[in-house]
């Protein structure tokens, strides 16, 4: 299996001399072609720093981010805009939708910019947008629809372009448990059907139990990690509860 993403010794420090913070600390790990991976850890772990980092909304201090074989630390000025482009998707907590454009604007606005041909995008958007379940809302605006159905635009969005790697903030933070439920499935469906590479940032246990690997992070580092394996969601779920028990977080909280 290629590796999607390799984070190799990348450290972050905000602030100056006087009050430093260190946000990663050495931290290293790969995401393979084709895994959905959770990341883990209470407020202030260092968990939205890595992901920020992974986007190329933030930069690190040391160490280097591979996305499929580029280095992504290097890139700059519009190698860097290309890049983030063409090889990520982009999953917010509220959405990001664009109030004045519809469903399938909004799903089709990744093709345009990208140049890609008039005539194949009406398909490419139908087909994904079927495949998610807003097939049926594509001439409907944003205030139009329920939380599930936009993030579940978000995510057609966002694997439109075929991305190298999906990235998901809180995906499930602004939704109720039904909504959460639907749209979990349907990463199910394209990690597992579609073979896309998904890194997911939650505190949620129930969100994480749907991933096939977890890495737990505390105080910048790795402290433990977890692989699905032939575990039922149930037990996979159970000993999730486990380690965020060891973390310190509040088992309420994650439930």
């Amino acid at each position: 299996m290629e590796n999607i993403l390799k984070i190799e010794h990348v450290e972050k420090y905000y602030g100056n001399k006087s009050s430093l913070t260190k946000a990663l600390d050495n931290l290293s790990f790969e995401v393979e072609e084709g895994e959905f991976v959770a990341i883990m850890g209470a407020s202030g772990s260092g968990k939205t720093t890595l992901l920020n980092c992974i986007s190329t909304i933030d930069r690190v201090t040391s160490g280097h981010i591979y996305v499929a074989g580029t280095d992504i630390t290097k890139l700059k000025g519009n190698a860097l805009n290309q890049f983030r482009r063409e090889q990520l998707g982009f999953i917010f907590q509220d959405f990001n939708l664009l109030d004045t454009l519809n469903v399938y604007e909004n799903i089709a606005l990744a093709l345009t910019i990208q140049n890609v041909p008039a005539h194949t995008i009406e398909g490419r958007v139908r087909d994904v947008a079927k495949e998610l379940g807003v097939g049926d809302v594509l001439n409907k605006y944003p205030y139009q629809m329920s939380g599930g159905q936009k993030q579940r635009v978000a995510c057609a969005r966002a694997i439109i372009t075929e991305p190298k790697l999906v990235l998901a903030d809180e995906p499930t933070g602004a939704l109720d448990s039904k909504s959460a439920k639907m749209l979990l499935e349907r990463f199910y469906y394209l990690n597992g059907k579609l073979d896309a590479t998904i890194l997911m940032v939650t505190h949620d246990s129930f969100t994480a139990s749907y991933a096939s690997r977890v890495i737990f992070i505390k105080d910048g580092k790795i402290f433990h990690e977890l692989i699905k394996g032939a575990d039922t969601r149930k037990e996979f779920f159970g000993k999730i509860i486990d380690v965020v028990t060891l973390l310190g977080g509040d088992v309420s909280d994650a439930l």
